[in-house]
């Protein structure tokens, strides 16, 4: 009688200096981990997503999610919010307005500079996920090249966590020149220290599934400002 193979224990390991606080199973076969670093700034977080073959993403955001450097595993490129936004992203003035527009730039040694622009709402909707109580957003944004042409636009539904200072993914849509993917990287577990699967390297849901997707820079939890 076969067996069964035997649970994957290997975990995430942090840099030095640095405290993991949250894994995120998400429905895309992805796992994030959420971590500080003592040299950061205050107000710091950092992430790295991993998928089946290992890490695709890592990041930073300050403390008002705003983007400020980032390497994408896939495309090999990395990217740094440029200096002076003409319209930061603003953390507060979504959960105290319901809206936030944002309009910035970032530079990458490997693509060259991009800008960003778009919005996000509170839709006034909550929802509860695993325990954790989470309000939902809509989002819309665009991305253009240095030369101003349009690269990438997307819209959909996202959720922050006003405890945790951070945009988490959900569903989304996004359309390159004549082509449109769908998206669905909603949290589906989170997992905190001492509980089992907390650094897990394994994803456990939508593994093996067919995804319509693009490898798009700074896509998820404005991807990624969480």
């Amino acid at each position: 009688m076969a067996q069964d193979a035997a649970p994957d224990t290997r975990t995430f390991q942090p840099p030095a200096g640095c405290t993991a606080y949250l894994t995120v199973q998400m429905a895309s076969c992805t796992v994030s981990h959420h971590f500080t670093c003592e040299s950061d700034p205050e107000g710091w977080q950092r992430r790295v997503d991993m998928d089946e073959g290992g890490v695709t993403y890592f990041g930073a955001i300050d403390a008002q999610t705003q983007w400020l450097e980032s390497y994408h595993v896939m495309s090999d490129h990395s990217e740094r919010l440029s200096p002076d936004p003409a319209d930061p992203a603003d953390f507060d003035t979504l959960t105290s307005t319901g809206l936030d527009t944002f309009d910035f730039r970032t530079d990458s040694p490997e693509i060259g500079g991009a800008r960003y622009v778009g919005q996000d709402r509170l839709t006034g909707d909550t929802v509860t996920i695993d325990g954790v109580t989470l309000e939902r957003t809509e989002y819309e944004m665009t991305s253009y090249d240095a030369q101003g042409n349009e690269v990438w636009r997307s819209a959909g539904n996202e959720f922050i966590s006003r405890d945790w200072r951070m945009f988490l993914s959900g569903t989304g849509s996004t359309v390159v020149g004549e082509e449109v993917a769908e998206s669905d990287d909603s949290p589906v577990e989170f997992i905190f220290p001492d509980e089992r699967g907390f650094l897990s390297v394994s994803p456990k849901h939508g593994c093996g599934a067919v995804m319509s997707r693009f490898d798009t820079p700074l896509m998820s939890e404005p991807e990624d400002r969480g």
